[in-house]
């Protein structure tokens, strides 16, 4: 048929691809509020549902890897998307990221999202750990602009100065905080020397603004940290659940740096207090000991003095003996030493008490 009005004509695929080409042109990317209907998951894989308001109704799909907080039908929320027109002739919104839109949709997702994750043992308390009385060395994943950081910072410094902090900048709201978040833990949980603490903190806001504590790999890689976490975000009132899965939860970032270490003052004054309490007591103690020590000091020279005393009889019984080994005793009672050899010839000297002879020996015989 002759085409009288000079329109193209098109293949049915050249005419999805040149119409998709013109939507990536014009909208590469949009957003839409809308209300979620007819959600369900395909062979745990695939995520089909609505997006619709009180009008109108399009078709979304995405992967589940993709959905990163949990959806129902009937939740009102924020799709970010690709229109595009399948190969079946059907409009389709290729969604790339969606969040809740409004407090009953954030209440309900973090419901859905608390449970499960529950459900799986991430908040149980016997897999949170301890935090070390005084770290040394921590990390904090913040935004170093805002004023809960600059809070914290402070009072770590006023109450314990010394700690060294290594520090991660991040956004702290919107679609791209969780990942940032994310990439944080993963490096310093790969550093050569780990951090005694992994400290993430956040001030206040509204329930929008603090929705990305409530992603879901978030959660997981704060409860999965090999640094034990300890996490203070938003205002005593707030809870999230990166809350939930750390290791200790903080109610904001101030009580986050009142957590982590204690007040050097307080300390002191306990210290003081405990010196004077038991001062009394080891003074007590100590005269104590002190009679205990004079009492086994006697008992010692006592024993020093019987074993002098023995030893003094003993020595005085050996210079008797002694004594009357001395040969000039001997000469005394008419005895005489000879000295020399005994041999028929030889000159051999004989000492008395008064005087000394030399001799010639004439004759020796056996006796």
């Amino acid at each position: 048929m002759e085409n009288l009005q000079n329109n193209p004509v098109f293949s049915v695929s050249d005419f999805i691809a040149v119409f998709n080409q013109t939507l990536e042109y014009a909208y590469p990317s949009v957003e839409i509020e809308g209300e979620v209907a007819s959600f369900k998951v395909n062979q745990s894989k695939f995520v089909f549902f609505d997006i619709k308001d009180k009008t109108g109704s399009v078709g979304c799909f995405m992967t589940v890897w993709q959905m990163r907080v949990p959806i129902e039908d009937g939740m009102k929320i924020v799709i970010t998307a690709v229109p595009k027109l399948t190969q079946w002739g059907k409009f389709s919104l290729t969604v790339k990221s969606l969040r809740p839109s409004g407090e009953g949709a954030l209440k309900k997702s973090f419901e859905l999202l608390k449970a499960k994750l529950d459900g799986e043992g991430l908040f149980a308390p016997e897999r949170k750990r301890q935090l070390p009385r005084i770290p040394q060395h921590v990390a904090v994943i913040s935004s170093t602009q805002a004023a809960g950081y600059a809070d914290f910072i402070k009072i770590l410094g006023d109450r314990w100065g010394g700690v060294k902090v290594d520090v991660a900048h991040v956004q702290v709201q919107g679609g791209v905080a969780p990942d940032q978040i994310i990439r944080a833990i993963d490096y310093f949980n790969q550093q050569e020397i780990l951090p005694e603490v992994l400290v993430i903190i956040r001030g206040g806001g509204s329930a929008d603004d603090l929705s990305a504590f409530n992603d879901e790999p978030l959660v997981r890689a704060i409860a999965g940290s090999r640094i034990p976490t300890l996490v203070g975000v938003g205002h005593e009132i707030d809870e999230s659940l990166a809350d939930l899965a750390a290791d200790v939860s903080a109610s904001t970032p101030s009580n986050a740096a009142q957590i982590l270490v204690p007040d050097r003052d307080e300390i002191i004054r306990a210290v003081h207090t405990q010196i004077s309490s038991l001062l009394p007591r080891i003074l007590q103690l100590i005269d104590q000991k002190k009679r205990a020590i004079g009492l086994v000091l006697m008992g010692m020279i006592n024993s020093i003095e019987r074993v002098f005393d023995s030893q003094n009889r003993q020595f005085f019984s050996l210079r008797s003996v002694l004594a009357q080994l001395d040969p000039k005793v001997i000469l005394n009672r008419g005895y005489a030493l000879i000295r020399g050899s005994t041999d028929v010839g030889s000159i051999i000297e004989i000492e008395t008490n008064k005087v000394i002879l030399k001799a010639e020996v004439k004759n020796v015989s056996n006796k």
